[in-house]
């Protein structure tokens, strides 16, 4: 009989006040994908931490391919044939794709590195799986999509046979999302076992014959993928049903809120490259693209943490080209990043504390330079509340909630303010289902309550519930706008990709 590729049995993890693993088996078939799914916090992360030798268990065994992992760490595992795929690309822009591939372990003689020989290595590796790969090309100028196949061919050349990747979809496009799932299958048809970690239904249904769902650091179904419907899915993940998306588009647009003007930023790569954008109150205005294409820079004008090098801002009826963040926020302009952690919050810092940044001062809050503790607390736990916070401690630090949690307590702070411009740069990215939906709820609440809001977001299924009107960004060039009833996700896919618009 053939041993499971990769077999957990009885998995138990605590940390101080969590138990994120309790007693979890999980079971992976040579030969087959195997997705697992479940809300922040569920105990994924730590249960493929644990298969990596990253993470001890308190109790509980680890067998791949047959084999005692035990405790000798991720050099076993790796040796073992299991290797991870991280949502974050751990590949070094400046270097070559067979560079990349092979660092650390370089072909070559007496310390001397032998490039010819990595690059014949990895054209091999990527033929032998259907890579359509150039060794000599430098990373920084792949695609996002091609950097995702540079990080399986690195994964595979290491001669793994099991395969774990952690939200491969995340930044693709339809188009480079339907070729991730041939590359997958052909792989688990030439006999490699797949663990595909994802937030995204439809697409954990169409690749996996497997699903396992955690939910509160247990397994609480595992089931056939034809087996399974979205809600069944979605209703396992959360413990409840959730409730149909019914989206209403903006009922009462209002004038400009923020206007760019031919806007370009300095550099090359990822620079803008004469935008000119509107966003009016009472409407959101979602911005497509694949990562890299301008949106940083985007996102940094508008916030006032670059200076364009030509063109003109003007937020709610002031020219703020050469003005910084605090007068914007003044102003009354709000940001929610996918950075909740880097960018979002101070993770060593209270959630009460947190909810104090970027909170102009009020005599409610502090007088004469001095806070008044019970009114900031009393503040954070109304946030808290209305952000469905849980647990809704304001004593608790950021790092330790979930990210969902973490993003709700961001966007709460955001909206606490009225703002007029609610700038959200991938906001619900990493977030499960259930911490989807009453986001999304509170972006339209906001833009109902008379709120402009720029969406910029590679989600498409995100863009398409909430946006009123769509544009792509793509070179650091700007292409529509399209109403959103004609932007399907083939024909957004296309302008992502620099094709031109077919209606």
């Amino acid at each position: 009989m053939t041993a499971p590729a990769l077999e957990l049995a009885g998995i138990t993890k605590r940390y101080p006040g969590v138990l994120a693993c309790d007693a979890v088996d999980f079971r992976v078939e040579p030969g087959s994908v195997h997705a697992l799914v479940g809300e922040n916090g569920a105990g994924k992360s730590t249960l493929m931490s644990i298969a990596c030798g990253l993470v001890a268990p308190d109790a509980g065994t680890v067998h791949i391919g047959g084999e005692l992992l035990g405790r000798r760490g991720p050099a076993r595992a790796r040796a073992l044939g299991l290797g991870m795929v991280h949502q974050h690309f751990l590949l070094v822009p400046t270097l070559s794709v067979a560079d990349n591939v092979v660092l650390g372990r370089e072909p070559g003689r007496l310390g001397a590195y032998d490039r010819a020989a990595a690059e014949a290595r990895v054209r091999a590796t990527a033929l032998r799986y259907g890579f359509d790969l150039d060794p000599r090309a430098r990373v920084g100028d792949l695609s996002v999509g091609e950097q995702q196949r540079v990080e399986i061919v690195r994964v595979l050349d290491t001669g793994a046979r099991v395969v774990i990747l952690d939200e491969p979809t995340a930044v693709l496009v339809p188009q480079e999302t339907a070729e991730l799932v041939r590359i997958l299958r052909d792989l688990a048809a030439a006999g490699h076992a797949i663990v595909f970690i994802s937030h995204r239904l439809p697409e954990v249904r169409a690749i996996a014959d497997t699903i396992t769902v955690l939910r509160g650091g247990r397994v609480v179904e595992t089931l056939a993928a034809r087996a399974a419907s979205e809600a069944n899915l979605a209703r396992a993940i959360v413990g409840r049903a959730l409730a149909a998306p019914v989206v209403a588009r903006a009922r009462s647009v209002a004038g400009a809120v923020l206007e760019l003007t031919d806007v370009r930023t300095a550099g090359t790569r990822g620079a803008l490259q004469g935008v000119s954008l509107t966003v009016r109150a009472g409407e959101i205005v979602g911005v497509a693209g694949v990562e890299g294409n301008g949106q940083q820079a985007l996102l940094r004008s508008v916030l006032g943490l670059e200076t364009p090098r030509s063109g003109s801002i003007r937020f709610a009826a002031h020219d703020v080209t050469h003005t910084g963040v605090a007068e914007r926020r003044r102003r009354g302009m709000a940001y929610v990043s996918d950075d909740r952690l880097g960018e979002g919050l101070v993770p060593e810092m209270t959630l009460a504390e947190n909810l104090l940044l970027s909170t102009p001062q009020s005599d409610a809050l502090g007088w004469r330079g001095f806070l008044r503790p019970a009114a900031w607390r009393a503040r954070a736990a109304a946030i808290l509340d209305a952000a469905a916070v849980r647990p809704a401690r304001a004593d608790r630090d950021a790092r330790t909630l979930s990210g969902g949690n973490q993003q709700k307590v961001v966007l709460g702070r955001e909206l606490a303010g009225a703002p007029r411009l609610l700038v959200l740069g991938q906001p619900t990215r990493g977030v499960d289902v259930g911490g989807i939906e009453f986001l999304h709820a509170q972006i339209l609440s906001a833009r109902d309550a008379g709120a402009a809001v720029l969406l910029v977001s590679a989600d498409l299924a995100e863009i398409r519930a909430l946006a009123d009107r769509v544009v792509v960004l793509y070179g650091g060039q700007l292409r529509g706008p399209l109403d959103i009833d004609a932007a399907t996700p083939e024909r957004l896919g296309r302008l992502m990709l620099g094709a031109e618009d077919v209606a």
